[in-house]
């Protein structure tokens, strides 16, 4: 039975299945970019619950405010956010400058006052949603009779339950009303009638604007706490982006610093190539000693390799290491997890991929074309 395919993903080497699943959690405009943040989602996680492991934090749960309790996964990386990042609150100064700044952004909304008549079709065809605009048509020219009233006409017409108050909608906020018929109302002045229907998913809409009160500036006094605020969580998102790219980054250093199970478990990464760069002996004792047994054509080329750079084997190994570490993407390193699947000694298996990369690139492929 062949393994179990999987990417490695900052650091982190995780099931294809995993990933496929959690992508559903993703939704993104194509199946590609909902696998790729699904990725990155379970290698933060793993990252995070990994060093909650190291720092010997426990969960403690809350409940947050929609009544839900966190899980203990939950729990632990918040643990870790909060132990770690720290973010000064704004001072007044700063939030005068964002408030000076964006001045437009701090008033209070517009609201307007609007009737109307909805005319609903009988059923979901073209041809009732013809007619429905037809009979709407209609009882806007009847309407520009001054002597017909608009809310005798909503009170006799109107589908809406709004019809036993003469149409009267209210006052309303933005995002009251479906977008179609909020443009529709935003283009009239103050006691005129749309000279159109006006479509919504719920059928054809006569429209009259009865006043639209215009927003105004709050004090900064009003909007400090809130400029506050938003300035504290925008410097902690930051912070906390910051720190998952550290913990990513020190994940990469290592090789691939740990592993998801398929069951979602984390294990140790089996390409521990930091530990192999961080112990020089090992580097000299075990690479060499195995590359003369498993591979003595490769020894010998590393051989030759280093004593033309002037290097040990040791360090010509070491650099080989430290340079596929520093230049792999998440890509090579997935394949390199893949050629060296089965090895009894995954890291050792992964030097010797990374030597025979370099020392003996692959051989170009030629198509052969039958001329006629």
């Amino acid at each position: 039975m062949s393994a179990a395919r999987s990417k490695v993903i900052d650091g982190v080497e995780i099931p294809e299945r995993l990933i496929a699943e959690e992508a559903q959690n993703h939704p993104s405009d194509s199946a590609e970019e909902a696998l790729r943040a699904a990725g990155h989602a379970l290698a933060i996680r793993a990252l995070l619950l990994d060093r909650a492991h190291q720092m010997g934090l426990e969960p403690d749960s809350v409940i947050e405010e929609d009544g839900r309790e966190e899980t203990p996964e939950e729990a632990l990386i918040r643990a870790v956010l909060d132990s770690q990042i720290r973010v000064s609150p704004p001072d007044a100064a700063e939030c005068r400058r964002v408030y000076d700044v964006q001045r437009a952004a701090f008033r209070t909304p517009t609201l307007t006052e609007a009737s109307h008549i909805l005319i609903s079709p009988n059923h979901d065809t073209e041809t009732d949603w013809d007619t429905a605009r037809k009979q709407a048509e209609d009882l806007i020219t009847r309407l520009a009779d001054p002597l017909v009233r608009f809310s005798d006409l909503a009170k006799a017409h109107s589908a809406c339950s709004s019809a036993g108050l003469g149409g009267s909608l209210g006052q309303l906020s933005p995002g009251d009303l479906t977008p179609t018929v909020e443009a529709a109302l935003a283009k009239l002045a103050p006691g005129t009638i749309s000279t159109e229907p006006v479509r919504s998913r719920f059928g054809w809409h006569v429209l009259r604007l009865d006043r639209r009160i215009d927003g105004r500036e709050l004090p900064f006094e009003h909007v400090h706490d809130q400029i506050a605020l938003h300035l504290e969580s925008r410097a902690w998102t930051a912070a906390a982006t910051r720190f998952v790219a550290e913990l990513a980054s020190e994940a990469r250093s290592q090789g691939i610093a740990l592993r998801l199970t398929e069951e979602g478990r984390i294990g140790d990464g089996a390409l521990s190539l930091g530990d192999l760069l961080q112990d020089r002996d090992g580097v000299s004792e075990r690479v060499e000693a195995w590359l003369d047994e498993a591979d003595p054509p490769l020894s010998e080329q590393v051989r030759n390799a280093a004593t033309a750079a002037g290097a040990t084997f040791a360090g010509f190994v070491r650099d080989q290491i430290c340079t596929f570490v520093a230049e792999s993407d998440d890509e090579r390193w997935t394949q390199l997890i893949s050629a060296t699947q089965g090895t009894e000694d995954p890291a050792l298996g992964c030097v010797r991929a990374i030597l025979k990369g370099k020392l003996q690139p692959a051989a170009r492929a030629y198509t052969l074309i039958k001329r006629t």
